[in-house]
């Protein structure tokens, strides 16, 4: 990979780590810059878990050395980004900050327009291969992934299990259907080293959300009881296959995933 772009990639994940953090712990440095019109905290703690997601794949990707899929985290950014980038400009009526968004979002598009295309083509090893409870995993999550994101961005009521507007039901069904995207992807090029890097970002964004959705159980509306349920069941079980893959099973672990693209 051209030593320009790895630099690149290298800073833009180190500040979605901290704009993750900073958005999980809602500080103003990162609230203030948020330009749509909701507020509520779980709105800041799940974009920062986004963020977070988006940071630990991309780390994955360039501590492993597997420099081709990183062509998912592309495909990705476009997803996202070009129609959010459409959705703000149409309702900007004039906000700077909504313009500024418009156009990060387009530089973002573009940039994951020439990552993808950079990094389609660079091989990746089909061994590892891809562990058969972490495939059926991924089918699960592409399919519940597009059910959530196409309903929200269809501005469905009462999909994620706190209260949200329209714009922000958009949003979220926008990163919702990236995420789908990112997994698909990774069936096409059935491979471990293709997969790591879901599992990280899955794993970063588990950890943001299990202790608030924790910790409104207790106190959840009624109506958002079966979604904080069902949620908090997939963040428990996605996060627990994460890490065992990630960090214990022989082979994909991060030491061993590491140790074989240097040898490769």
């Amino acid at each position: 990979m051209n030593s320009i772009l790895r630099i690149v990639l290298f800073g833009v994940a180190l500040g979605q780590a901290f704009f993750g953090i900073a958005f999980a712990l809602q500080l103003p440095l990162a609230t203030g810059l948020w330009p749509f019109d909701y507020t509520q905290d779980m709105a800041y703690i799940f974009v920062g878990s986004i963020f977070a997601a988006a940071a630990a794949a991309t780390l994955w990707c360039l501590w492993t050395r597997e420099y081709g899929a990183l062509a998912g985290i592309g495909l990705d950014y476009v997803v996202i980004f070009a129609p959010l980038g459409i959705f703000s400009f149409q309702i900007a009526d004039g906000s700077a900050k909504l313009l500024t968004f418009a156009l990060l979002a387009a530089i973002g598009t573009l940039f994951g327009l020439v990552l993808f295309l950079h990094t389609r083509r660079l091989v990746i090893p089909a061994l590892p291969r891809l562990p058969a409870p972490v495939r059926v995993a991924f089918i699960v999550f592409i399919i519940a992934l597009i059910i959530v994101g196409g309903r929200m961005v269809l501005k469905a009521p009462n999909v994620v299990p706190w209260t949200v507007n329209t714009t922000g039901s958009v949003i979220y069904g926008w990163m919702y259907l990236g995420a789908a995207i990112y997994f698909t992807y990774t069936l096409l090029r059935p491979s471990w080293r293709n997969a790591g890097g879901q599992l990280a970002g899955f794993l970063a964004y588990d950890l943001v959300l299990i202790l608030p959705f924790l910790q409104r159980l207790p106190t959840i509306e009624p109506r958002f009881m079966v979604s904080l349920w069902i949620y908090t069941f997939v963040i428990i079980v996605s996060g627990v296959l994460a890490a065992y893959y990630l960090f214990i099973h022989a082979g994909t672990r991060l030491q061993d995933a590491r140790a074989s693209a240097t040898t490769a």
